[in-house]
């Protein structure tokens, strides 16, 4: 069963080193949020005796690497179950929910493995420079890709199809990323909006980076949740997401047709 996770993991690795357009790409996003709308923005902050607005932004940044590369890698199991892969697996001598932990994994590793490389980026620019706690950032680290790749497995489950994967992706990630706190305070929002940004699971794991590498920020650019609040919510909803996944894929008509067809050859 180990050796089987292990495949899993290192073909969806594998997979992202290969594809070398999305892996630049994805540095490439953060680094314009960065540089170019993070620059004019703390242009106009400054101006309002409010400056490094590009230092607010690095948590927000990490977690939008996550975010995107841990949703993408858990596109791979649709794919999977369209061209045939993934009846294979569930013919395996394991359980089905072996299959949805590891896809959850291998996605982990690749949102980890691209803010890592981003890290790497910023390092010499000394945007990392205020981490007082490396085991809060690893920690952070981990709890924000778990529950990125919790949401994408989620989504997964439910999609017949590639296209319909697409389509609700681009409809969670975005308001995820916005309502999270990444671009701006959350304490400073309208009612509405502020009650959004609180029920976003996403925006703890911003939170949870900003107590790992915004510790010593002046107020309001600084982590606005306690830290237990943020590893409660990321730990929870990552767990009950993946309850949901692993009963949806247990259920999932093709999986069930195609075990009684098995049943039925192992009878005869």
């Amino acid at each position: 069963m180990w050796r089987a996770i292990k495949a899993m993991i290192m073909r969806d690795l594998t997979r992202m080193v290969r594809q070398r357009g999305r892996l630049v790409s994805a540095m490439v996003r953060p680094l314009i949020w960065l540089f170019v709308i993070g620059s004019g923005f703390d242009a106009l902050l400054s101006a309002a005796g409010t400056p490094n607005y590009r230092q607010f932004l690095v948590p927000g940044l990490l977690c939008m690497v996550m975010l995107f590369g841990a949703l993408l890698a858990s596109l791979s199991m649709v794919y999977d179950q369209e061209s045939g892969v993934m009846r294979m697996l569930i013919v395996a001598p394991f359980p089905r929910y072996v299959i949805i932990l590891a896809r959850t994994a291998s996605a982990t590793m690749v949102g980890l493995t691209q803010a890592l490389m981003l890290m790497l980026i910023l390092l010499p620019f000394g945007y990392l420079a205020d981490t007082q706690n490396v085991g809060l950032l690893v920690g952070g680290l981990i709890c924000t890709a778990l529950l990125c790749a919790s949401v994408g497995t989620l989504i997964a489950v439910f999609s017949k199809a590639l296209d319909d994967f697409a389509v609700v992706m681009n409809f969670i990630i975005f308001p995820m990323y916005f309502l999270s706190g990444a671009l701006y305070p959350i304490g400073q929002l309208p009612g509405v909006l502020k009650a959004l940004v609180l029920i976003n699971p996403f925006s703890y794991g911003v939170d949870l980076m900003k107590h790992a590498l915004a510790a010593r920020a002046s107020p309001p650019f600084g982590a606005e949740f306690a830290l237990y609040q943020d590893l409660l919510v990321l730990v929870g909803f990552s767990a009950l997401a993946l309850s949901i996944a692993c009963h949806r894929f247990s259920q999932a008509p093709v999986f069930e047709t195609l075990a009684r067809m098995l049943s039925h050859r192992k009878s005869h």
